[in-house]
């Protein structure tokens, strides 16, 4: 059922109390709650023209079990992951916090499930290579641009409009429809983009910002980089550690043997015995940096055993162990860079400005990320002559909002730290160990503290921070 029309701008807006059931439907779906409820909300594919074509965002709501205060927001990381799964899938989570709140999220309009793309441009895009010239930049621009082309020609109106300030203004939209004056958000990984979008153009309309593991768009390319290469040499240092205090599927040397199995992949790309598909050492690093990040649980820390294996299986001439879980987790025998998520990501500002802006950060990452240098380019590169311009881009956030609570693991504390060390003051949760997304994965220390600053608006001490259990 539609919850209802929203012709933002053009007049008033009928609204149906959250607080009932009407306008809700149970969500359908054997895997979804029974006490999931969904609905939708129409809103203009352009913002700048609200009486033009519209589309039609799906919704769903965790009713509150107890005395209702108001609607917490959830807003979904990807860019394009659905909010409603979140809600399906981690439903445990946010159980005290609705004890005193509707919890509300959304299918965004740069998910995989509107149709007005194919399914193909969210599910693929180029593989990327590390140019080493203006000539391999422009052709690698080139790529890029072919690719996105090819999506966009279907609906270049939609495609266009898929950047993070427009899900801010869906988002409004649907506070409106709820009849909510303000909204208390969670908001995980590159939801951080949209939630800082929605900061700046409506910060009175905000009770409460809780940012778990954001994704930063407010650095400039080289503060960035900067940043991030230093987080994931030190996660990659871990890695070593754990290398070194016996795992058996690691050898010895592994830091030295993977220098110079990147170098030598980078000369000459490594086969993967059995398909049409080389691995440079760019590629080893990119390939390389989930398992990194994500070791799985302690301590087998089966991802770093996997890596270890691919590592020791390359350095034997067959890149078919990076190849083999790459494509087991995204279906692609390389990483690709997806065109429907890198519309969001390019629209955000998110890209290099030109080849010298490019050449500047891979010096640095270069000096200070001598075992990941790929990385921290990766994602910028593609946008590499994307067809269309930034449409959000970073800019201050106003005075006036509200204190931000932040929180963020080994690998994305520093994030999620940065966006809220510019509200005055603000706080943060610091969790000792790997991880993503808090909240959402059930972190209980980490829980408790957001839904004490959700609930009553009371922050942590400074330098509170949370350990694994």
């Amino acid at each position: 059922m539609k919850l209802m029309a929203i012709g933002a701008l053009l007049g008033a807006l009928t609204t149906v109390p959250p607080a009932t059931g009407e306008g809700w439907d149970a969500c359908q779906g054997a895997e979804r709650p029974k006490d999931l409820e969904c609905s939708s909300v129409e809103v203009p594919v352009d913002w700048a023209e609200p009486g033009g074509r519209t589309i039609t965002l799906r919704i769903a709501r965790l009713p509150a079990t107890g005395q209702r205060m108001g609607t917490v927001f959830s807003i979904p990381g990807g860019p394009g992951g659905s909010g409603i799964d979140d809600l399906t899938y981690y439903r445990g989570s946010f159980s005290k916090l609705r004890e005193r709140f509707d919890v509300v999220s959304l299918e965004p309009r740069n998910a995989t499930t509107y149709g007005r793309l194919p399914q193909k441009c969210f599910a693929t895009g180029p593989w990327l290579s590390r140019p080493d010239t203006r000539g391999e930049y422009a052709r690698l621009g080139a790529q890029v641009r072919r690719s996105a082309q090819e999506c966009r020609k279907v609906d270049p109106g939609f495609f266009d409009r898929l950047d993070s300030a427009s899900v801010a203004r869906d988002i409004d939209a649907i506070r409106a429809a709820l009849g909510e004056e303000r909204l208390s958000f969670v908001a995980t990984s590159y939801g951080g983009v949209p939630a800082v979008a929605y900061a700046r153009l409506f910060p009175e309309r905000i009770r409460a910002m809780y940012l778990d593991g954001a994704v930063n768009q407010l650095r400039d390319a080289m503060t960035d980089a900067r940043v991030r290469y230093r987080t994931y040499e030190a996660q990659f240092g871990r890695f070593l550690d754990w290398c070194r205090s016996g795992g058996d599927a690691c050898g010895t040397g592994m830091e030295a043997r993977w220098r110079k199995l990147v170098a030598a992949a980078d000369r000459t790309p490594v086969p993967v015995k059995g398909e049409p598909v080389t691995y440079s050492g760019f590629d080893l690093q990119v390939a390389a940096m989930p398992n990194v990040v994500g070791p799985g649980p302690a301590p087998e820390y089966p991802r770093w055993r996997q890596l270890a294996q691919a590592i020791r299986q390359a350095e034997g001439g067959d890149a078919a162990g990076f190849a083999k879980y790459v494509q087991a987790g995204i279906g692609s025998l390389k990483p690709p860079s997806f065109v429907g998520m890198n519309a969001t990501q390019c629209a955000d500002g998110l890209r290099f400005r030109d080849y010298r802006d490019y050449r500047a950060v891979r010096a640095m990452g270069e000096r200070v990320s001598p075992n990941l240098a790929g990385m921290g380019l990766w994602h910028r590169l593609g946008c590499t002559a994307w067809p269309t311009p930034v449409t959000n881009p970073p800019a201050p956030l106003p005075s006036g909002l509200p204190p931000f609570l932040g929180a963020g693991t080994w690998t994305d504390y520093e994030d999620t730290a940065d966006i809220v060390r510019r509200v005055p003051g603000s706080g943060t949760v610091r969790f000792d160990g790997h991880g993503h997304g808090l909240y959402l994965t059930g972190n209980a220390c980490v829980i408790e503290h957001a839904n004490a600053y959700l609930t009553d608006l009371r922050l942590p001490p400074a330098g509170t921070t949370c350990r694994p259990a």
